[in-house]
Protein backbone atom coordinates (compact mmCIF):
# COMPACT_ATOMS: atom_id res chain seq x y z
CA UNK A 1 0.00 0.00 0.00
CA UNK A 2 3.23 2.22 0.87
CA UNK A 3 4.64 1.90 -2.42
CA UNK A 4 1.42 2.39 -4.62
CA UNK A 5 0.56 5.03 -2.83
CA UNK A 6 4.20 6.51 -2.64
CA UNK A 7 4.77 5.58 -6.69
CA UNK A 8 1.21 8.08 -7.23
CA UNK A 9 2.77 11.01 -5.03
CA UNK A 10 6.10 10.66 -7.46
CA UNK A 11 3.65 10.50 -10.74
CA UNK A 12 1.93 13.57 -9.21
CA UNK A 13 5.23 15.38 -8.84
CA UNK A 14 6.45 14.47 -12.17
CA UNK A 15 3.59 16.06 -13.73
CA UNK A 16 4.00 18.94 -11.21
CA UNK A 17 7.17 19.83 -12.82
CA UNK A 18 6.32 19.97 -16.28
CA UNK A 19 4.37 22.85 -15.73
CA UNK A 20 7.38 25.53 -14.81
CA UNK A 21 9.34 23.97 -17.08
CA UNK A 22 6.55 25.12 -19.89
CA UNK A 23 6.39 28.49 -18.38
CA UNK A 24 9.96 28.62 -18.99
CA UNK A 25 10.30 28.11 -22.53
CA UNK A 26 9.07 30.51 -25.26
CA UNK A 27 6.42 29.03 -27.22
CA UNK A 28 8.63 28.79 -30.93
CA UNK A 29 12.33 29.42 -29.41
CA UNK A 30 14.54 26.29 -30.16
CA UNK A 31 15.68 23.50 -27.84
CA UNK A 32 19.23 22.90 -27.51
CA UNK A 33 20.62 19.52 -28.03
CA UNK A 34 21.36 19.16 -24.02
CA UNK A 35 17.69 20.32 -23.67
CA UNK A 36 16.04 17.84 -26.13
CA UNK A 37 18.34 15.36 -24.66
CA UNK A 38 16.75 15.94 -20.90
CA UNK A 39 13.08 16.07 -22.70
CA UNK A 40 13.57 12.85 -23.99
CA UNK A 41 14.83 11.29 -21.17
CA UNK A 42 12.62 13.06 -18.99
CA UNK A 43 9.54 11.72 -21.25
CA UNK A 44 11.01 8.44 -21.16
CA UNK A 45 10.80 7.84 -17.22
CA UNK A 46 7.69 9.51 -16.78
CA UNK A 47 6.24 7.00 -19.54
CA UNK A 48 8.16 4.24 -17.62
CA UNK A 49 6.60 5.28 -14.57
CA UNK A 50 3.02 5.72 -15.23
CA UNK A 51 3.29 2.54 -17.62
CA UNK A 52 5.35 -0.06 -15.48
CA UNK A 53 5.56 0.98 -12.29
CA UNK A 54 2.41 2.29 -11.18
CA UNK A 55 0.72 -0.79 -12.53
CA UNK A 56 3.07 -3.17 -11.20
CA UNK A 57 2.45 -2.02 -8.03
CA UNK A 58 -1.09 -2.09 -7.58
CA UNK A 59 -1.08 -5.75 -9.41
CA UNK A 60 1.28 -6.61 -6.17
CA UNK A 61 -0.39 -4.88 -3.62
CA UNK A 62 -3.97 -6.07 -4.61
CA UNK A 63 -2.42 -10.00 -5.19
CA UNK A 64 -0.19 -10.05 -1.77
CA UNK A 65 -1.95 -7.83 0.40
CA UNK A 66 -5.73 -7.79 -0.23
CA UNK A 67 -5.47 -11.43 -1.56
CA UNK A 68 -7.54 -11.10 -4.97
CA UNK A 69 -7.19 -14.35 -6.38
CA UNK A 70 -8.60 -16.37 -8.88
CA UNK A 71 -10.11 -18.70 -6.28
CA UNK A 72 -11.87 -15.59 -4.48
CA UNK A 73 -15.64 -15.24 -5.88
CA UNK A 74 -16.45 -11.56 -6.30
CA UNK A 75 -20.26 -11.44 -5.15
CA UNK A 76 -20.34 -7.34 -4.75
CA UNK A 77 -22.09 -5.50 -2.56
CA UNK A 78 -25.53 -7.60 -1.02
CA UNK A 79 -25.10 -10.17 -2.96
CA UNK A 80 -25.48 -7.87 -6.53
CA UNK A 81 -23.36 -9.91 -8.54
CA UNK A 82 -24.15 -12.96 -6.67
CA UNK A 83 -23.31 -15.91 -9.74
CA UNK A 84 -26.19 -18.05 -10.82
CA UNK A 85 -24.70 -21.02 -9.98
CA UNK A 86 -24.50 -20.08 -6.44
CA UNK A 87 -28.53 -18.88 -6.57
CA UNK A 88 -27.80 -15.82 -7.28
CA UNK A 89 -29.17 -13.54 -10.81
CA UNK A 90 -26.52 -13.10 -12.48
CA UNK A 91 -25.21 -15.43 -15.23
CA UNK A 92 -21.22 -14.74 -14.83
CA UNK A 93 -18.91 -15.87 -12.50
CA UNK A 94 -16.25 -13.58 -11.31
CA UNK A 95 -13.45 -13.32 -9.33
CA UNK A 96 -11.27 -10.95 -7.90
CA UNK A 97 -8.80 -11.47 -10.05
CA UNK A 98 -10.54 -10.32 -13.25
CA UNK A 99 -11.28 -7.16 -10.71
CA UNK A 100 -8.02 -6.30 -9.96
CA UNK A 101 -7.40 -6.57 -14.20
CA UNK A 102 -9.88 -4.41 -14.62
CA UNK A 103 -8.41 -2.06 -12.21
CA UNK A 104 -5.04 -2.23 -14.07
CA UNK A 105 -6.38 -1.69 -17.29
CA UNK A 106 -8.55 1.26 -15.95
CA UNK A 107 -5.05 2.93 -14.96
CA UNK A 108 -3.50 2.28 -18.66
CA UNK A 109 -6.49 4.13 -20.04
CA UNK A 110 -6.91 6.89 -17.35
CA UNK A 111 -2.92 7.73 -18.10
CA UNK A 112 -3.09 6.88 -21.72
CA UNK A 113 -5.66 10.16 -21.45
CA UNK A 114 -3.81 12.13 -19.26
CA UNK A 115 -1.06 11.54 -21.64
CA UNK A 116 -3.50 12.75 -24.93
CA UNK A 117 -4.16 15.74 -22.79
CA UNK A 118 -1.06 16.57 -21.71
CA UNK A 119 0.40 16.47 -25.36
CA UNK A 120 -2.62 18.78 -26.22
CA UNK A 121 -1.51 21.05 -23.65
CA UNK A 122 2.30 21.09 -24.10
CA UNK A 123 1.37 22.20 -27.69
CA UNK A 124 -1.07 24.53 -27.16
CA UNK A 125 0.56 26.63 -24.49
CA UNK A 126 1.18 29.94 -25.02
CA UNK A 127 -1.45 30.42 -27.95
CA UNK A 128 -4.24 31.82 -26.23
CA UNK A 129 -1.64 34.66 -25.75
CA UNK A 130 -0.83 35.00 -29.01
CA UNK A 131 -4.09 35.05 -30.61
CA UNK A 132 -5.29 37.60 -27.91
CA UNK A 133 -2.40 40.00 -29.14
CA UNK A 134 -3.17 39.62 -32.57
CA UNK A 135 -6.57 40.37 -32.64
CA UNK A 136 -6.88 44.15 -33.10
CA UNK A 137 -3.45 45.61 -35.03
CA UNK A 138 -2.61 48.90 -32.96
CA UNK A 139 -0.13 51.56 -34.01
CA UNK A 140 3.12 52.19 -32.42
CA UNK A 141 1.85 53.87 -29.41
CA UNK A 142 -0.54 50.97 -28.50
CA UNK A 143 -3.54 52.61 -30.01
CA UNK A 144 -6.26 50.33 -31.84
CA UNK A 145 -5.58 51.12 -35.92
CA UNK A 146 -9.77 50.22 -36.44
CA UNK A 147 -12.31 51.91 -35.33
CA UNK A 148 -14.80 50.34 -33.01
CA UNK A 149 -18.54 51.07 -33.69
Amino acid sequence: MVALVASLVITAALLALLIPVSKRHPLGSPFTWGEAMVGATYSFFLMFWVYGVVPHLWLTWSGNELNWRPDKLLFGPWGVLKPQEFGGWFPITLNYQVLRDLIAVLIYVVFLGGQMALWAWWQKRGKKAEAAAQIEPTSDYGRPLVRKG
